[in-house]
C-alpha cells in the first residue's frame, strides 16, 4: 500500500492559473442572465406591444395550401397528412 502526500503548497503555479482562467472562461461563457430580468423585459415589451390583439384568420388560399400539401404526404408520412388537414379544419 502506497500513500501520496504533498506538502508543498504554491498557489501562484501554472496549474491553478489555469485552474480559475478555465473557471473564469467557463463562468463568462456559460453566464445567462437571471430569469428575474428575463421576466421584467417580458413584461415591458407585451406592455408596449400593440393593444390590438385579434386572432387573424386564415384565408381560403392558405387553407387550400394546407389540404393540397396534406394530400401530397398522404402516402409518405399519414401522420403528417393528418396533422396538416387538422391546421386546415380550424382556419
Amino acid at each position: 500500500m502506497s500513500t501520496f502526500t504533498n506538502t508543498y503548497q504554491n498557489d501562484d503555479n501554472y496549474f491553478s492559473n489555469l485552474g480559475r482562467a478555465t473557471r473564469a472562461f467557463l463562468g463568462a461563457l456559460l453566464a445567462s442572465k437571471p430569469y428575474s430580468d428575463l421576466a421584467q423585459k417580458e413584461v415591458i415589451a407585451s406592455r408596449t406591444a400593440d393593444t390590438d390583439t385579434r386572432p387573424v384568420r386564415p384565408s381560403q388560399r392558405d387553407i387550400a395550401l394546407l389540404n393540397s400539401e396534406a394530400n401530397r404526404y398522404e402516402h409518405l408520412m399519414p401522420n403528417l397528412a393528418a396533422e396538416l388537414r387538422f391546421l386546415a379544419s380550424r382556419g
